[in-house]
């Protein structure tokens, strides 16, 4: 057999395991409530049939223990059509993302997560509805972010009476696809709160920032998970025009901000600034 298509078989061989291996639909095969039900289709898609804040949801773990996901970026769910209600993607209890409807794809990213202890994922709905999963595949982590500081401080948020802005001067180097990074923590002061919210808007306006349009509610607000200590926006085209015309204004529900920064992706072999 020749040298050069052992190569080829071989390179096909990794790059369909690897494949493989990110490509995770098949292990969503159980739900949290018993009216709920799936429907695997030929294609490895699911049909799923939900009950507010149920959940579509598959174990991770090995041999009994939870697995380390630390070479992830991501995990995201594809929809064959778009959604008809609000979704949520939740990562072993603690991580949390939001999506809105009308979405065909829900991202939940792991940065600034510890992901070294995985033990389920599962896909929620806030009403009843079919929701037609194409896949649920994981990203690898294959870039180091630098992060630059653009703000410092200790923004007390309260009951929406705190708020700040950063200038757009800070916003001058900014990049499509760079992210905007709020380093935050929930104020659990007021035991009536149950929840909390981060606003992002271009300041001077009420548009929320592009970068995170599907994750916001009728209100234009990301729910924080109450042990989040991170809060990332990936900037589209759109983001970085009205960013360095604007600057940003951050508001919020319950969250005590100390820092923004601003980070940029380096793959690895590359050193360009």
């Amino acid at each position: 057999m020749p040298i050069m298509f052992l190569s080829l078989l071989f390179s096909c061989t990794d790059s369909k395991s690897v494949a493989d291996r990110l490509n995770i639909t098949d292990k969503f095969k159980y739900t949290w409530n018993v009216y709920e039900k799936i429907e695997e289709q030929g294609d490895g898609s699911i049909i799923y049939h939900a009950v507010p804040w149920g959940g579509l949801f598959a174990s991770m773990k090995e041999h009994n223990m939870p697995v380390d996901w630390s070479e992830y970026e991501s995990i995201t769910f594809d929809f064959a059509e778009p959604t008809q209600v609000a979704t949520q993607i939740m990562v072993s209890d603690e991580l949390k993302t939001i999506g809105k409807a009308g979405i065909s794809s829900l991202t939940c990213y792991f940065d600034g997560h510890n992901m070294h202890a995985v033990d389920e994922v599962a896909l929620q709905a806030s009403d009843s509805t079919t929701l037609k999963v194409r896949s649920v595949r994981l990203t690898p982590n294959d870039a180091v972010w630098k992060a630059t500081s653009i703000w410092e401080g200790h923004c007390v948020q309260g009951d929406w009476e705190g708020g700040f802005v950063i200038s757009p001067d800070m916003f001058k180097d900014v990049i499509e696809g760079d992210k905007l990074e709020l380093v935050f923590h929930t104020d659990k002061s007021n035991p009536s709160v149950t929840f909390w919210l981060m606003k992002t808007i271009y300041d001077g306006t009420d548009q929320t920032l592009e970068g995170n349009n599907n994750e916001l509610n009728n209100w234009g607000c990301a729910m924080m998970g109450s042990e989040a200590k991170v809060y990332r926006i990936i900037l589209t085209a759109k983001d970085v025009e009205n960013l360095r015309k604007k600057g940003l204004f951050v508001n919020g529900y319950y969250n005590i901000v100390t820092q923004c920064n601003l980070l940029r992706k380096y793959h690895e072999g590359l050193h360009e600034e």
